[in-house]
């Protein structure tokens, strides 16, 4: 069963989270909501989450001093936010909206369709790293384990064939969204895929050396940061 991504839903008016959650649902991932930035940041606490949307305007600690408290942390510093606001000052306004971590900044009323593909992006991305930690996972047993015994060589040579065939599927569907970000994406989507698209490469290279006649010089895992 696949698991759904979560998308934290920050706003300090119900009708607003409301709106957002009518937009959203067709995505058919999890929704959370959170009335205040001090109720985001405990929600990032315990919970992963593909992308934040994230409203500017709220009492108290406002969407700016949320971000900069996301992006402090090194559990949730990665996770893309979209900031929501009712407001335009300018220029000015909207760096400093880029210049607290924002990937994206949406003034309303905004587009419904263009922000649920816009999210839409992110919660994909998310889940081709969740699918790459998996798979990563599994080779670091494979090269812990070292060389089979010769028992053994028949069940090693079905994990090694079952972990390339389940890369590859990433690999696929990895390669199919960078060639929808290149067409149409905000700078920020195509490096986040650039990054997993490497990821990947280093993966199969590591994969690779396990197969037989490779070598015994397979060394490590590559890094996954």
């Amino acid at each position: 069963m696949v698991q759904k991504a979560k998308i934290l839903l920050v706003d300090d008016r119900p009708e607003n989270l409301l709106a957002l959650e009518a937009i959203l649902s067709a995505l058919d991932q999890t929704l959370v909501r959170a009335s205040s930035g001090e109720e985001a940041l405990k929600a990032l606490l315990t919970d992963d989450f593909a992308v934040i949307l994230l409203d500017v305007q709220m009492p108290g600690m406002d969407g700016f001093e949320t971000a900069a408290h996301i992006k402090r942390r090194e559990r949730t510093r990665d996770i893309p936010i979209i900031f929501l606001t009712a407001i335009n000052h300018g220029p000015h306004h909207t760096f400093r909206g880029y210049a607290a971590g924002a990937v994206d900044y949406i003034s309303k009323p905004f587009d419904p369709w263009v922000l649920r593909a816009k999210v839409s992006v992110f919660v994909d991305l998310y889940m081709k790293n969740c699918q790459l930690r998996e798979q990563a996972s599994l080779l670091r047993l494979q090269l812990e384990g070292g060389q089979p015994a010769a028992g053994d060589a028949k069940e090693s040579a079905g994990l090694l064939a079952e972990l390339s065939a389940r890369l590859a599927a990433v690999e696929e569907q990895a390669e199919a969204l960078s060639k929808q970000l290149d067409e149409s994406a905000d700078a920020a989507a195509v490096a986040t895929a650039a990054h997993l698209e490497r990821k990947l490469t280093g993966l199969r290279r590591a994969l690779d050396a396990l197969e037989p006649g490779a070598g015994s010089g397979a060394g490590q895992v590559p890094s996954q940061n």
